[in-house]
């Protein structure tokens, strides 16, 4: 269901929303991306669960837009995937990512990102992702060699090259697209933005994140378990599923190219926090296992 079907403008701006069951957060999500002094030309919202449609919320956006129901749930890979692929039919020359449960700190991100991008000959520019309890924490820790930031002071004032989330605001030129792709399907959640990064990395092209500028997202730092007095930390999520997701698809990441060095220190980083920290051995041959499933691309669902 679209609002609007006209031909987008040069240098056109279409935002990608992926939303399942999260109505009022989606609901905050658009306010704020409807109220950006640079307008976004066109919006896609990708609803992976249209059992609980939020077709009446997109339809209170007040710009044009676009309401994607998928009757399979496509995960957050999936629905990034084909909420880019729309943009990309439309005719955008940029594309501004966005989940459901996050949002541009305030209304000048989207201006600031462009300004940036256009200056620095970027392929793709991203803000700091911000506690959205806490904004001058990190809503992930971020490790820079052996240490860990945990508050945008930390990272500086202007700019980070090389380093960037790639699903909570970040803006991506189309071209870039041609050249990296869009997130893979098979991952479904949890890694599909590391595994893009990791093809964004190979591809050469200049990208990072602006120190001016944020958005907002619940924290996210509680699975990075520390060790070691912090210097070294072990992601360990809550639930089954996510454990589920975050190891088989970490198995594949790590046998991809650009990534094959840490292999076998995660072996070790997660045999030590399992086993000596945790004390938990079951655990460790549950992550082997699952590990060693996404290394053979076995992509079975949950």
């Amino acid at each position: 269901m679209t609002s609007e079907t006209r031909q987008l403008p040069e240098g056109a701006v279409v935002g990608v929303v992926v939303t399942r069951h999260r109505r009022e957060l989606l609901a905050d999500s658009l306010k704020v991306i409807a109220a950006q002094t640079r307008p976004v030309d066109h919006l896609v919202v990708v609803d992976n669960g249209p059992d609980k449609s939020a077709r009446d919320i997109v339809e209170d956006y007040p710009l044009p837009f676009t309401y994607l129901p998928s009757h399979r749930n496509l995960g957050g890979a999936g629905g990034f995937a084909l909420g880019m692929l729309h943009a990309l039919s439309l005719g955008a020359d940029w594309i501004w990512l966005a989940d459901d449960d996050g949002r541009p700190a305030d209304e000048n991100v989207l201006a600031i990102l462009l300004e940036e991008a256009e200056k620095r000959d970027l392929a793709e520019i991203s803000p700091v992702v911000s506690n959205i309890d806490a904004p001058d924490k990190l809503a992930f820790p971020l490790r820079r060699g052996l240490t860990w930031k945990r508050s945008s002071s930390e990272l500086g004032v202007d700019f980070l090259p090389g380093i960037a989330s790639l699903m909570n605001g970040a803006l991506f030129r189309a071209s870039t697209l041609d050249v990296v792709g869009v997130p893979d399907l098979r991952l479904f959640f949890r890694g599909d933005e590391v595994e893009l990064h990791r093809r964004l990395v190979r591809s050469g092209l200049p990208f990072g994140t602006s120190l001016k500028t944020a958005y907002l997202h619940p924290d996210g730092s509680d699975e990075f378990k520390p060790m070691l007095g912090g210097r070294f930390h072990a992601q360990d999520p809550e639930n089954e599923v996510k454990r589920y997701y975050t190891y088989r698809n970490r198995g594949y990441l790590l046998s991809q190219p650009g990534m094959r060095k840490i292999g076998a220190l995660e072996v070790v980083r997660f045999g030590l926090y399992f086993v000596g920290v945790k004390r938990d051995p079951k655990a460790f041959l549950q992550w082997l296992k699952l590990v060693r499933q996404g290394r053979k691309e076995k992509f079975y669902r949950y």
